[in-house]
């Protein structure tokens, strides 16, 4: 099965990906942006190829801006997610799918070779403001054409004269001869070291023979060598525009987003007419996790092009992000109807939605459906961002069902010594259950004490409620689902968690009632709306619509339990990457 991401678009520190609630509850989509800022469930070529992004340092930068993967926080997932979606020409699919090659091309979702692996794939989204590389030999414009794009001149006066040379260099280039064209680029740049043509193609041969040999130590010598045909005496304006952003991209993709940064700021020095590349230089910011330089690079470009799609729905995500719900829906909403390079992305119908929703507006469902039409989501109702297709998809499931019930009668029959565990962690001051801090609620409070987060075990929190992570231990089916987590969930009265989905079908959500008030506690998954009752399971698919309400006179405690879904085989849960 080919995992397909029905989510698509990165916002540099904006997305939302649902972790810390309950129905899902924490798992929000909503706090994104921290939008980014842009796969949980998949890497970029940087690392399975090259092995050479820190994907945790991105997200500690990047932290408080961009839920790119929608679940509601910022995480690693994210950082995967933003650096596929703005940076990565090379990025491929997942962990084993196959890159485009062409430095121009957006990566596109392929399936992994072996059938029983998972390619998890982002909808791929028009990658920032999509200023094309230049090429001389690009077909002849026509009079019409010509006077909206000129062809690029990457020719100064010397470098005409030596034309054939170059020519032949780069014919070699253009038919896959990699090795062939370093070499003779190489020997034209010792012949005529001032040179910025032969200097830029000696970057590109070098970026090709990077994607060839999967070689991080060559995809650093384009990218320094892309800085020097810039800096070269009487380069033409388009040789540096071209290097200095194919610079940008590539520093981005192995995971240098500041130095993508200052490479941008550059550029639009150089140019500062080029609202396109104000575009990027904003994405830049947000991956750096500078919202508030992203915001005023937006502004700026809006005051000179109100109209520019691309700076709109960024700029709704940025302000989405500030809580500002109304004041982002009519930049989201005129950004998607742009139909701008860098707008049709999943991630922005699902803020404009969730934004909508918020503010009691019905039109929300519009959007979701037109994402959904769009490809971006499985269904109207199934919004999550992660997807294997083909996995059986409904919104609640029984026991039997999901072939899990040896753990369904194990809780059911321990739950009060884990509803004991739990009441003793909850009555001390030690403040082991946390806030739940990813804007899912519109009131009350809730918290969450976690046991097991994508797959891994929190020691720490364990040895407070012992018996119960050693009846956890002997269910891999929940210990090991790096796509979920297993931990309490403390909601007060008054509470109400905002319609939100989970970033992945690739899992279920159980949920066990440990202390359940008589009535006022419901929890609502797509039309259907059920109640919990104390020592028993309630077992839902997150990556469908759910809303919570705590309406009762006093606290209700549940155990939750993620698990994988049943259709996934041992290769896929292998393969999977976290979320």
């Amino acid at each position: 099965m080919a995992e397909t991401k029905a989510d698509g678009a990165n916002m540099a520190n904006v997305t939302g990906r649902l972790r810390s609630g309950e129905c899902g509850e924490g798992h929000s989509i909503f706090s994104w942006l921290i939008v980014l800022a842009l796969l949980g469930a998949w890497m970029s070529v940087g690392v399975v190829w090259f092995d050479l992004v820190d994907y945790s340092n991105i997200v500690g930068t990047l932290g408080g801006i961009y839920d790119a993967d929608g679940d509601g926080d910022f995480d690693v997932d994210d950082a995967k997610v933003l650096m596929d979606m703005y940076g990565c020409v090379f990025c491929m699919t997942d962990e084993d799918s196959t890159p485009e090659v062409t430095p121009e091309s957006e990566a596109s979702p392929e399936p992994m070779p072996e059938p029983e692996h998972t390619a998890e794939s982002v909808s791929p989204p028009e990658t920032t403001s999509k200023t094309s590389e230049p090429e001389e030999s690009a077909p002849e414009a026509t009079a019409e054409t010509e006077a909206k794009k000129k062809k690029p001149k990457l020719f100064n006066k010397f470098d005409k004269t030596v034309k054939a040379e170059i020519n032949a260099a780069e014919k070699l280039r253009k038919k896959g001869k990699a090795e062939e064209a370093l070499r003779a680029f190489e020997a034209l740049v010792q012949k005529y070291p001032q040179s910025p043509r032969s200097r830029y193609g000696k970057a590109q041969a070098e970026d090709d023979m990077a994607e060839k040999l999967r070689s991080n130590e060559m995809l650093l010598k384009a990218v320094n060598t892309y800085k020097e045909a810039a800096e070269l005496p009487d380069a033409p304006a388009d040789i540096i525009k071209a290097s200095l952003k194919r610079r940008a991209d590539r520093q981005q993709f192995l995971g240098r987003t500041r130095g993508s940064l200052a490479t941008l700021e550059r550029l639009v020095q150089i140019f500062p007419e080029d609202t396109a590349l104000k575009n990027d230089l904003g994405v830049a910011h947000l991956l750096v996790g500078d919202n508030n330089g992203a915001k005023r690079v937006y502004e700026e470009v809006l005051a000179v092009a109100p109209n520019d799609g691309f700076a709109k729905v960024h700029y709704g995500f940025i302000l989405k992000s500030e809580n500002k719900i109304a004041e982002s829906i009519p930049y989201l909403r005129d950004g998607l109807q742009s139909g701008a390079p860098g707008t049709d992305d999943g991630r922005f119908y699902f803020h404009l939605g969730d934004a909508l929703q918020r503010m009691g507006d019905a039109n929300a469902y519009h959007w979701y459906e037109t994402g959904h039409q769009h490809g971006h989501f499985a269904s109207v109702w199934q919004r999550s961002l992660y997807n294997v297709q083909g996995l059986r998809a409904q919104p609640w499931w029984t026991p039997k069902e999901t072939g899990f019930t040896d753990l369904v009668r194990m809780l059911e029959r321990n739950w009060m010594t884990i509803r004991d565990e739990a009441l003793a962690v909850l009555d001390t001051s030690r403040g082991l259950f946390m806030p739940e801090d990813e804007n899912l609620r519109e009131t009350g409070d809730w918290g969450q004490f976690t046991l097991w987060q994508q797959g891994r075990k929190v020691t720490s929190a364990c040895q407070s409620v012992p018996k119960t992570c050693a009846f956890m231990e002997r269910y891999p089916e929940a210990t090991s689902c790096k796509r979920g987590q297993i931990k309490f969930s403390v909601m007060q009265p008054g509470t109400h968690v905002w319609p939100h989905t989970g970033p992945t079908n690739c899992r279920l959500r159980m949920h066990l009632g440990l202390i359940i008030p008589r009535t006022g506690c419901r929890i609502r998954c797509t039309n259907q709306t059920r109640a919990w009752e104390e020592g028993k399971v309630l077992i839902f698919d997150d990556s469908f619509e759910h809303e919570v309400w705590q309406d009762a006179d006093t606290f209700r405690l549940i155990f939750i339990v993620d698990v994988w879904h049943p259709e996934l085989s041992q290769s896929q849960r292998h393969s999977l990457s976290p979320i």
